[in-house]
């Protein structure tokens, strides 16, 4: 399922008065259900291996989500935030030894790769969405991310 179907879904179900959404396609299932309701948000793909578990993404409560936007929408400089679009590690390269993607100051267009968020042992490479200049690195290296984290400040 496509990142972006997947983030408006998610926002629809939390702008409503629904408490749990279910959309079954070819390529898989997904499961929303609201903070404060007992199950997680579910990704299964329909052609995993029978052995492997199905895939679970925590959808992290409204509270949690709210105070870190909060924070840091006060300490953000101005220019363009690129957010993360999914849970999961954030790396700015694309193996260890590698030279890192973009560095503060690098010219970015749109499309040009800004890093690496791996998803279920996915890599997912995140593009900038806008042009301009990398004005500052808010991820670390190998660490979580969250969905809607700032990543990037573009100007």
């Amino acid at each position: 399922m496509d990142l972006r179907k997947l983030k408006t879904l998610i926002d629809l179900v939390s702008e409503s008065n629904i408490s749990e959404l279910e959309i079954t396609e070819a390529e898989g299932k997904v499961r929303i259900v609201k903070a404060g309701e007992a199950a997680p948000v579910q990704y299964v793909q329909a052609a995993m291996p029978a052995a492997a578990a199905p895939a679970v993404m925590a959808a992290a409560p409204a509270a949690q989500a709210a105070a870190p936007a909060a924070a840091s929408a006060e300490a953000a400089p101005s220019g363009h935030v690129v957010k993360s679009p999914m849970v999961g590690t954030f790396y700015r390269s694309s193996s260890p030894g590698a030279a890192a993607f973009v560095e503060v100051g690098s010219q970015v267009k749109e499309g040009d790769t800004l890093c690496i968020i791996e998803a279920m042992k996915i890599l997912n490479e995140i593009e900038a969405d806008k042009s301009g200049t990398v004005k500052q690195i808010l991820g670390e290296n190998g660490q979580a991310v969250e969905y809607g984290q700032p990543l990037f400040i573009i100007e």
